[in-house]
């Protein structure tokens, strides 16, 4: 049985199980003084650039929090959309464990725009309000939609204009580096984010992400940084090692697992448009007139969420798991997420779309 709930339930890609084993040979210096994790460090100037730094951490809380409180004096705030998963999904881990508070700006596409800072940017200078000197945008955004590079541009210019820095939480830029066809530099380094979550969890990884350090300038004691916040691995050559694997430029495996979950949501995507439309001409719609099944968003990553009858979305689940993200207007109704994952296949986007149809007879 497929599930469909969180590309987290997917298991660890065979060659980075491989790599995990061709680490497991001998001693090796710890807390990264190991040839896996130097040879990550040259991996990620590759993909990023002469000046980055990778940082391997345990999880993507813990990235997100690392890289903020290294990017941000005791005083700073950081600007986020209502939906980022620093804000909804860290049980208040950047206010708990770094003291930052986070400044929130409605994003009903998961986006966030360059006027959206305007409210926050009246208040620098003023002892008595929140001081935005950070930016923290999701690439793919939570609800899969994926910036452009003028967009990321406009964002990063009119922070830095404000003095501000950027973050950019990158647990699923492969998945949006897949569906631009760019190379991550193309994303990142080449449009101005000074320092990067990049995500490997959700791409095939055992456990383990990286903080990337794109602009040493602004970004100060990550080391120690990582250390307080209790991201700093003792055998750290096995984080190290998955993300070689992932990252190794002769596979790019990261890619190859990005673009494999992209086109199966794209698939599961169409399947939803012809069924919805197939519902709409034959009459069947709410009782508010509203359609019985619609997607809000465009489908640019590997997730798709659809509004649909709840009945309906517990009858798939009960084969499927998958998660309802927000309830709507109408209580018998329920905007659920469905995400896939770098080992899905057509064969189990099939098997959903067949249970989708049962349910709704």
């Amino acid at each position: 049985m497929a599930a469909f709930a969180s590309d987290n339930y997917a298991p660890a890609h065979p060659a980075v199980l491989e790599a995990l084993v061709a680490a497991n040979e001998g001693h090796a210096v710890s807390y990264g003084e190991d040839r896996w994790t130097e040879h990550l460090a040259e991996v990620v100037r590759h993909h990023f650039g002469d000046h980055a730094v990778a940082y391997p951490v345990f999880n993507g809380t813990g990235a997100n929090v690392v890289s903020l409180a290294a990017a941000l004096p005791r005083w700073g705030s950081a600007i986020v959309t209502d939906v980022a998963h620093l804000h909804t999904d860290e049980n208040g881990a950047p206010e708990r464990v770094a003291g930052i508070k986070l400044l929130t700006v409605d994003a009903p596409d998961g986006k966030m725009h360059p006027e959206s800072f305007g409210p926050y940017v009246l208040n620098l200078g003023d002892p008595h309000r929140p001081q935005p000197l950070a930016v923290s945008l999701t690439q793919s955004t939570e609800l899969g939609t994926v910036y452009s590079v003028d967009e990321v541009r406009g964002l990063v210019d009119t922070a830095h204009a404000y003095g501000m820095r950027v973050h950019m939480d990158g647990s699923r830029l492969a998945n949006a580096a897949a569906h631009l066809r760019l190379p991550l530099r193309a994303l990142t380094t080449d449009l101005g984010i000074d320092v990067l979550s990049f995500g490997g969890t959700k791409n095939g990884l055992v456990l383990g992400e990286a903080v990337v350090v794109l602009n040493p300038e602004a970004v100060a004691g990550i080391e120690y940084v990582r250390k307080m916040s209790m991201q700093l691995a003792s055998k750290m050559r096995y984080v190290s090692a998955q993300l070689v694997a992932l990252l190794d430029p002769e596979r790019d495996l990261w890619l190859a697992n990005a673009s494999a979950s992209n086109a199966r949501a794209t698939r599961l995507r169409e399947g939803v448009d012809a069924l919805a439309a197939e519902l709409a001409r034959d009459g069947r719609t709410h009782d508010s007139g509203a359609p019985l099944l619609h997607i809000a968003y465009p489908t640019q990553a590997n997730v798709v969420f659809p509004t649909l009858p709840r009945a309906v979305a517990d009858a798939v689940r009960a084969e499927h798991p998958f998660y309802d993200w927000r309830p709507t207007a109408h209580p018998d109704l329920v905007e659920s997420r469905w995400m896939c994952s770098w080992d899905t296949t057509d064969e189990d986007v099939d098997a959903f779309l067949a249970s989708l149809r049962k349910a709704f007879g």
